[in-house]
């Protein structure tokens, strides 16, 4: 198959998933698009542009199968029991297993608990504490997910803060691409059993708690919530002051997995392999990864981070920019064929594919501009992904969240030159610590120190009574319309390389 068709049915299927999640057609408008798809197929056979008809039919063919995609994931389990408690606002008891990480915020805890095939969102207590696999006797009120006014700020301080309505954040549907419905707050829970769920699962957890447990006792918070965030994607709290300050300087990213910090895991693998031949090393790199995301418990998310991770290993690597293209499209497609509803509700899923975009096509050209900075610690090449993926993130940053960080640049390249020797350092602080506080030590105040430079970095920044604005209403259509721009300046710069070859 052929590029150009290949792109079509690529194009089709996921502008009818994103369609779907935005119109709910129902099956009838999925199938009216298949059915004139079919139809118009057959006609372009007779049609003088044949090739035209053909490519307009495939379009429609498969932007209904996505939509009928979007349909089936759409599909509910039988919700009837809960339905009618959720509805009365009245109690019920239920008995459920905790299926994924607990969530650990500032005021609470957050559970993912199974009951009878209905997934459910359990607000609970920092106290007692519950793990993965932990079966639970629950009782207490149940509700539907509802939406809610996004927030944004103005200054930069948080006690002048300004909270400003915009349009309402589909919470229920943000649960819902995870298979939860319903959300019980603070309830009565007792444990009933521990060692349900997969045993991999659990073997991975208490590792990552034992790793988290040896950090807070050699480096203080929040910065040992930071570094757990930064190196495992810890799900721990670290202040709601904070996160607000790596949101106004545009730096949110590094506190959760992506593929960027995954990416980072896999460089240093392939540094310490640098004296053997370079498939051994990139074979180093691809094992780091597996390995991290193994350790980490292989959730959907790390998963995801892990794939893009990969595709930034091989095009550094190879060099084949167009090929790791198709990869990186390809596996945006199979992991929207999996989850459909990721393509609008899961921002995690849509910074992560166009950072890795940005880097494998447009951190070359940056780079190639940049001839002033030295090469030397790779500055020149963490500057050049900087700045691609910062500009090219910044219309979805707008659209989701309405707050443009106008130190966003300047805060990423004074801290992402030392995450990597942040990231190693935490990672033998935590592993030397799980066997011996003692010699984990020296490594922990280095750790500290890097730490404590990143944050006071973010929050010098934070102060800066211009550091973030908002940016009310930021439409879609207009996001769209920057990155059609950004796709024609591509298409042109790699249009001008080809020529220059």
């Amino acid at each position: 198959m052929s590029q150009k068709w290949a792109a079509i049915l690529l194009a089709g299927f996921i502008g009818g998933v994103l369609l779907r999640s935005f119109l709910d057609t129902g099956w009838a408008f999925a199938a009216f698009f298949v059915l004139l798809g079919i139809v118009l197929f057959a006609v372009s056979r007779m049609a003088e542009n044949r090739k035209l008809m053909a490519s307009i039919a495939i379009f429609l063919i498969t932007a209904g199968l996505g939509m009928a995609r979007y349909e089936i994931k759409d599909t509910a389990p039988d919700l009837s029991r809960f339905e009618s408690v959720a509805a009365t606002g009245g109690k019920i008891e239920l008995r459920g297993i905790v299926v994924d990480e607990p969530d650990e915020r500032e005021k609470n805890t957050r559970l993912i608990v199974e009951s009878e095939g209905v997934k459910i969102l359990v607000y609970a207590q920092h106290y007692p504490e519950f793990k993965y696999g932990d079966e639970l006797k629950i009782s207490g009120k149940l509700k539907k997910p509802s939406s809610f006014a996004k927030p944004a700020y103005r200054t930069g301080r948080a006690s002048e803060d300004k909270k400003i309505s915009q349009s309402d954040f589909d919470w229920a549907g943000y649960l819902a691409k995870d298979d939860i419905y319903y959300e019980m707050l603070y309830p009565k829970i007792n444990l009933v059993a521990r060692g349900n769920g997969n045993w991999v699962k659990r073997q991975m957890f208490a590792l990552k708690a034992k790793y988290l447990s040896a950090l807070s006792k050699v480096i203080p918070e929040p910065y040992a919530a930071f570094m757990g965030g930064l190196t495992v994607g810890a799900k721990r709290a670290i202040g709601k002051n904070l996160l607000e300050d790596f949101r106004k300087t545009g730096i949110i990213h590094i506190v959760v997995l992506s593929g960027y910090n995954i990416s980072l895991v896999a460089d240093t693998f392939m540094r310490f392999a640098s004296f053997l031949p370079r498939v051994f090393a990139t074979s180093f790199g691809v094992l780091g990864i597996i390995l991290f995301a193994i350790m980490t418990g292989a959730s959907a998310t790390v998963v995801r981070a892990s794939l893009m991770a990969l595709l930034v290993v091989l095009a550094r690597t190879t060099g084949r920019i167009y090929e790791i293209t198709w990869a990186l499209f390809l596996t945006g497609f199979f992991m929207v064929l999996h989850n459909p509803k990721i393509l609008r509700f899961d921002a995690g899923f849509q910074l992560s594919f166009l950072a890795t975009f940005a880097i494998i096509f447009l951190a070359p050209h940056v780079e190639e501009k940049m001839t002033f900075m030295p090469k030397k610690f790779q500055l020149r090449e963490i500057i050049s992904a900087t700045l691609a993926t910062q500009i090219f993130v910044l219309p979805l940053l707008l659209y989701k969240m309405g707050m443009f960080s106008a130190v966003s640049i300047p805060v990423n390249l004074l801290v992402l030159i030392f995450v990597p020797a942040t990231m190693l350092l935490g990672f033998i602080t935590g592993a030397l610590g799980m066997f011996s506080a003692l010699l984990s030590v020296p490594f922990g105040w280095i750790s500290y120190a890097f730490l404590r430079y990143e944050l006071g970095v973010v929050e010098i920044f934070a102060k800066l009574p211009f550091a973030s604005f908002n940016v009310p209403n930021f439409p879609l259509w207009l996001a769209l319309a920057v990155y059609a721009i950004y796709a024609i300046i591509i298409c042109r710069l790699n249009g001008k390389n080809k020529k220059t070859i």
